[in-house]
């Protein structure tokens, strides 16, 4: 399988916040494909929450989404 990439906006009025972000790492933990999140050349695992919120990605922050494995296909809907 190769690797997805998708580019987001944080649309949340909040941002990504801790909520949010516990609810990501919370759905990426269900796949086993491996999946990073970046920012601003920043790059953090997705199953790390402390990770994820140290991209401070606050509303109309551009994201890049990576997954690659096995089930990167569903990690990415």
């Amino acid at each position: 399988m190769a690797k997805l990439v998708k580019k987001l906006e944080i649309k949340n009025k909040l941002g990504l916040h801790a909520r949010a972000a516990a609810l990501l790492v919370q759905t990426v933990n269900r796949f086993s494909a491996e999946v990073k999140i970046a920012k601003d050349g920043q790059v953090v695992d997705g199953r790390s929450i402390l990770g994820v919120l140290t991209l401070a990605a606050t509303r109309g922050s551009k994201i890049h989404v990576e997954a690659d494995g096995e089930d990167a296909e569903e990690a990415m809907r």
